[in-house]
């Protein structure tokens, strides 16, 4: 960095600069646990030639910390895919079944709000369409944090509900379906070009909360990409522009994961290993009637407590699947 001519050409230096950064990143905690297992290694012999209980217990104190540290840098090992670091896009649908899939839809929303609060990021609803009676038609979260999209991206797929209805008025119970996207946020630095020809571009009013602002003014933007059927929409900021600027940004991102799931469905084409996630092909189930659990079906990870995980306790989920298929996911 401090080379002749290094800040001649601005943005190559930066782009050396985040990935020097990036490689320290990786490097640092290394050093770190390996400094730590090599000083706990000395103090180990030094207690088999002088035992101290209490220092023996500390020592075990601190074993215990290492592993725990070990194995959070072995989960971080895992989120080297291209995009991992990014901030990520969230979006929910609701299966068929009206309004207790609106209602699934949104118990799913604030889940993601939860765990998302949990690891200190921020969350900002994109947009959002009530439902009739209630629930959601759909919703649109942008989560920014260290690897949101990394941990993000193993909730993608069809989450099942099972319950007693509390739209039933004879107390049945019900199976209700939402599917959950997750995209990362592209920024400026990735090129994905869209030509102004190939959008359709519609304004209305926002819908729910806002006051009179959001009552009276067609603020909220509609777009859809033509040649893909791409659409995305947003009502959270205050003006029209604002809500186009951001919409774009969203325009982009799936622009940017369609085209990576393109070249993925190729890859696994050439394997013969193509696995779809369809609607109604489920990663995971909520139970809450007649018994309480939830169920990954892809690590076959159990966990009783489901009202733990509707509060956003989802990290022994995302864990669980970044362990198994870490590796071979982008």
């Amino acid at each position: 960095m401090s080379a002749p001519g290094f800040w001649d050409a601005p943005d190559a230096a930066r782009e050396v600069i985040a990935e020097a950064n990036e490689l320290k990143g990786w490097a640092a905690p290394v050093e770190e646990l390996s400094a730590r297992s090599r000083e706990l290694a000395e103090l180990q012999q030094l207690l088999a030639e002088d035992p101290d209980p209490a220092l023996e217990a500390e020592w075990a104190r601190e074993v215990d910390r290492l592993e725990q540290a070990v194995e959070q840098f072995e989960l971080k090992t895992m989120l080297r895919g291209a995009d991992d670091h990014r901030d990520a896009l969230l979006t929910i649908h609701p299966g068929a079944g009206g309004t207790e899939s609106q209602d699934w839809a949104e118990m799913l929303m604030r889940m993601y709000s939860r765990w998302a609060e949990r690891r200190g990021y921020q969350v900002t609803v994109l947009d959002r369409q009530p439902g009739e009676e209630a629930g959601i038609k759909d919703a649109t979260l942008e989560i920014r944090g260290e690897y949101a999209y990394g941990y993000l991206k193993a909730e993608k797929g069809v989450h099942r509900l099972v319950r007693i209805s509390p739209f039933d008025a004879q107390s049945r119970r019900h199976t209700s379906f939402a599917s959950v996207f997750v995209y990362p946020e592209v920024d400026d630095t990735i090129d994905i070009e869209i030509d102004e020809k190939d959008l359709r571009v519609d304004v209305y009013r926002s819908s729910g909360a806002g006051g009179q602002h959001v009552n009276k003014t067609s603020s909220a933007v509609r777009i859809t990409h033509e040649p893909t059927g791409i659409v995305v929409a947003c009502q959270n900021e205050r003006s029209q522009f604002q809500n186009k600027a951001t919409a774009m940004k969203m325009l982009r991102a799936a622009l940017y994961q369609r085209e990576l799931e393109l070249r993925e469905a190729e890859r696994q084409k050439v394997e013969a290993t193509k696995t779809d996630i369809a609607w109604g092909n489920q990663i995971r189930s909520y139970v809450f009637q007649p018994y309480t659990l939830v169920t990954d079906h892809r690590t076959e990870l159990k966990i009783g407590d489901v009202q733990r995980v509707m509060d956003g306790d989802l990290d022994p989920l995302i864990e669980a699947y970044l362990k198994e298929f870490g590796a071979r996911v982008g």
